[in-house]
């Protein structure tokens, strides 16, 4: 049986439970989900997009799913004990695929902002509408399984002054397949800050599928934030849309420091013009871990600037996967984009593929991309060794310097120091042997 096929079984044997379980607005969309899901299957490594990872391998395992929503008994603060220092935010949190609403931040928001259950806000003028344009399988498997997820509304000229911190903790006492969404809707000069946390609060294995959609209104500004701290049972595949307005800016920054297998996919559309976006990404892999980012940048209009650099430091056996694509429609002229892709292979069994890709149709453009894979430099460890420096603490040092201009360029202060710090841990090992948040320690 194709890995596919449990699933259309699944969908068209559940159909009625899933729906008894969610809203009209995500239940008018589930079946054209479906019929797309079947025409498509999943896609093989001859896709383009998906070339560097196997999803029909990913999906065979037969996984339970919560379709009933049967509670889980879990105490958020049990799993995830601490905030980030210094970094003042609203703590919300997603158990599984569901917003967990019996904790809620102390403190109230802004009259108009809301924070909540998708199941309860989810409107059909913004739900599915950037997902439903793009033809892609995950993205379908998701839209017809998914009953919940976190809905944030921000409305015009609406600043949040704390970063709204979102903390996903995958909780089961069987292997479990959690399908969540998101949906973020930034009004018209409003400015937000996300900070999204993937912990797995028990060793079982896990399959995620993430959709997130996020508009970004004129003259606004979204800060995304998505840090992966898990284990190594844990499978992601994130699937992210972003839809960018004139004068409009936008960061993202994907931080992947313990896994399974992950991949990530950002697509991002500008249709306004004077937009701008910084796109970054930072990749620390060993033993068999697997970490595919694949990017996808639209200039439809002029004037607007995209920014990427994703960095991967890969030991052992980890296999690193990054393909950026910028698409320079003909009539955005004066666009303006930089692509960098950099990579260390610490170990001759580590394994990365880089694909870095310009597609311009417009005449009157400023666009660069690179990449590079290497290792650590021999000049570099031989300075240090000569001035006392052990092999081991001069290696870290010389991986550390290299991963950490993706964390500067992050804008929020304390998060930018907990990172430096906790990427210190992962290239000492330290956080393989620790249990609970390795947010507190």
């Amino acid at each position: 049986m194709n890995s596919e096929q449990q699933y259309i079984e699944l969908y068209e044997q559940a159909r009625g439970m899933i729906v008894q379980h969610s809203s009209d607005v995500m239940n008018a969309v589930r079946d054209t989900a479906f019929e797309q899901f079947r025409s498509l299957g999943f896609p093989s490594r001859k896709v383009e997009r998906y070339k560097y990872t196997d999803m029909q391998a990913l999906f065979e395992p037969d996984y339970g799913l919560n379709l009933n929503r049967l509670e889980i008994p879990v105490n958020p603060y049990d799993a995830f004990r601490c905030d980030v220092p210094n970094l003042s935010t609203m703590l919300y949190f997603v158990v599984n695929d569901a917003f967990y609403s019996k904790v809620l931040p102390k403190g109230h928001l802004p009259e108009g902002v809301v924070i909540g259950s998708l199941r309860e806000f989810a409107t059909s003028e913004y739900y599915n509408r950037l997902a439903s344009k793009d033809e892609d399988a995950l993205t379908s498997l998701n839209t017809m399984l998914t009953q919940d997820g976190l809905y944030v509304y921000v409305p015009k000229g609406i600043v949040l002054d704390k970063a709204i911190q979102v903390i996903n903790i995958l909780r089961s006492d069987v292997d479990l397949m959690v399908n969540r969404r998101v949906l973020i809707i930034v009004e018209e000069g409003a400015e937000a800050k996300f900070l999204f946390c993937d912990h797995a609060a028990d060793d079982r294995h896990f399959l995620t599928t993430q959709v997130i959609e996020a508009f970004v209104g004129e003259n606004s500004k979204l800060d995304l934030y998505c840090l992966e701290e898990t284990h190594a049972k844990n499978v992601r595949i994130s699937n992210v849309y972003i839809d960018q307005q004139a004068n409009s800016r936008v960061n993202h920054n994907v931080i992947t420091l313990h896994n399974g297998v992950t991949r990530n996919k950002l697509d991002l559309e500008f249709n306004g013009e004077g937009a701008e976006c910084f796109c970054n990404g930072c990749v620390i892999a060993d033993k068999k871990q697997h970490v595919d980012n694949n990017t996808l940048i639209t200039h439809h209009v002029p004037h607007c600037t995209s920014h990427e650099l994703y960095k991967y430091v890969l030991n052992d056996e980890a296999v690193g996967a990054f393909a950026g694509m910028v698409y320079v429609a003909k009539d955005a002229q004066k666009t303006s984009s930089q692509m960098t892709n950099q990579n260390l292979c610490s170990t001759k069994q580590a394994r990365m593929y880089t694909q870095p890709m310009l597609e311009i149709y417009a005449d009157d453009v400023k666009c660069a991309h690179g990449s590079t894979v290497g290792q650590l430099n021999d000049a570099a460890m031989f300075y240090m060794r000569q001035r006392g420096i052990p092999e081991k603490e001069a290696r870290l040092l010389l991986q550390n310097a290299f991963i950490n201009e993706v964390i500067d360029q992050m804008e929020l202060e304390p998060l930018r120091d907990r990172l430096h710090y906790l990427v210190e841990k992962r290239f000492r090992g330290e956080l393989n042997k620790c249990e609970g948040c390795k947010l507190c320690k």
